[in-house]
């Protein structure tokens, strides 16, 4: 209690002696102001706070402190059209890897020359196929009798399990082209074999029609019709 009473006692002589403080400048605002050409104001005119707000911030000298770097046009015209140039020259690289890029991405003569095949199937007989090799994969073209197109033509699309006609899978109806992958796990099949006398895939046991058509077996579609068109009565080309 004691100690608390001493202290309210001392508190308004404290209070009293700091209104006649007087604030110095240290030694880093003198320095700033005598940089930036500024008059270092007296001591004695410091009063309090307010004074000591108008001298302001150290950091005023930076104003006083700067260079211009750039101060006549030309320089500031040339540093533009340098700028410009190396702009340009890096546009240009860009442009001739994006070219370069996309060439490469591109087909090659060679693989274009093997996208597009033909075939003459002048010399093919009546009631036998013949295996080609278009893009690496082989094609199966069989040469049809008129009694096996007529067979084929009348089968009920209810027994089919990928129902197509046979109008709709050869363009001229005595040659039947189609890719000899087999679709269920990609085996080749064999011509003139299975259940329907067209081709039968020896790995799974599926039997083709001979217009193709899946009648039997795991394989869920049809063998595959490549794309082509006649470019003369028995010269196709295929691609």
């Amino acid at each position: 209690m004691n100690a608390l009473r001493r202290v309210s006692a001392l508190a308004p002589r404290v209070a009293a002696r700091a209104q006649y403080v007087q604030p110095t400048l240290g030694s880093t605002a003198v320095r700033a102001f005598a940089g930036s050409g500024a008059a270092v104001p007296e001591a004695s005119k410091v009063s309090g706070l307010p004074a000591a707000h108008e001298l302001g911030s150290v950091d005023n000298g930076f104003f006083a402190d700067r260079v211009d770097k750039v101060k006549e046009p030309e320089r500031r015209a040339f540093t533009y059209f340098m700028l410009s140039g190396v702009r340009f020259a890096y546009a240009s690289a860009a442009r001739l890897l994006v070219i370069k890029l996309v060439s490469s991405m591109s087909a090659s003569a060679e693989v274009l020359a093997l996208a597009f095949s033909e075939f003459d199937l002048s010399q093919l007989e009546v009631g036998k196929a013949v295996t080609v090799k278009w893009r690496g994969k082989p094609i199966f073209i069989r040469k049809r009798s008129q009694e096996e197109i007529e067979r084929e033509a009348a089968v009920p699309m209810e027994y089919l399990r990928d129902p197509e006609t046979d109008e709709e899978r050869a363009i001229k109806a005595e040659y039947i082209i189609v890719i000899g992958i087999c679709p269920h796990l990609g085996c080749v099949p064999l011509c003139d074999q299975g259940e329907f006398n067209g081709w039968f895939c020896p790995c799974h046991g599926s039997h083709y029609d001979l217009s193709g058509r899946i009648r039997k077996g795991p394989a869920p579609l049809n063998l595959e019709v490549p794309p082509y068109k006649y470019i003369q009565d028995e010269l196709i080309l295929m691609g």
